[in-house]
């Protein structure tokens, strides 16, 4: 017995070379995801339309938000006391990107943190128009690989346009909600698109409980985000009371 002990010690020493060669995302393939009360990924209009002035504010307006002191009762609030967030910016065909990858915010340290990187995020100049149906797909693919397991998982796209390139939007609206995640929007007006509230109810946003809220102009995105935040992350009921509540209606 203690002889084939120390064999399967030798052993094990002998392997750990290997292991430890491994990439991390290999070695920790099978550990399970750290749990949080909401998945949110934040999907954000970046083409042609939004000057570099723009650009600011709308970052600005999530930074801000994140240290709110609303938001951080709302996010510890919840039963795990954290929400896991991501920052993606989207433009024309192939141009949608993770600015700021998944992380976990619990506090006003790490809060702060994350919305410091969003500023400072270097902006991929890719126009040429709005694929709302990509960036969509996008945010849907990298909740669905993420480090994270929420009891919630939720996409906040924000534009001031509709989708003009790439899948038909509803249709990748409706495979993305099938996954369970919801849908919510931030239409932003201009006045050469004045449905586009409308627009966004119809045909991006999904999903029990979902929302469209709308903004004049890029001034007061920063109040509707927070608006708009508060309400994702305070709530908490479960997509089955949402969808019965929706049926009963």
């Amino acid at each position: 017995m203690i002889r084939l002990a120390a064999l399967f010690l030798v052993g094990c020493l002998a392997a750990w070379p290997a292991y430890a060669q491994q990439p991390t995302s290999q070695r920790s393939a099978s550990q399970r995801p750290t749990g949080v009360d909401l998945e949110l990924a934040f999907v954000v209009d970046a083409s042609g339309s939004i000057d570099a002035e723009e650009m600011a504010l709308q970052r600005q307006g999530y930074a801000d938000a994140l240290i709110h002191k609303r938001i951080q009762r709302a996010i510890t609030g919840g039963f795990l006391r954290s929400i896991a967030v991501a920052y993606i910016e989207f433009a024309g065909f192939e141009c949608t990107q993770m600015a700021v990858g998944w992380t976990r915010i619990h506090d006003q340290a790490s809060a702060a943190d994350f919305g410091q990187k969003v500023l400072n995020a270097q902006r991929n100049l890719c126009f040429g128009g709005n694929a709302v149906s990509e960036a969509l797909k996008f945010a849907a693919a990298s909740i669905d690989a993420n480090k994270f397991e929420g009891t919630r998982r939720v996409i906040d796209i924000s534009g001031d346009g509709p989708n003009t390139m790439g899948e038909t939007v509803d249709l990748v609206r409706d495979a993305i909600v099938k996954r369970r995640i919801v849908i919510n929007g931030l239409a932003i007006d201009r006045p050469s698109m004045p449905d586009l509230p409308e627009y966004f109810r119809e045909s991006v946003t999904g999903g029990p409980g979902s929302f469209v809220m709308r903004v004049e102009d890029r001034k007061s995105f920063a109040e509707g985000i927070l608006r708009k935040m508060i309400r994702e992350i305070a709530d908490r009921t479960p997509w089955e009371a949402k969808q019965r509540a929706a049926l009963e209606r």
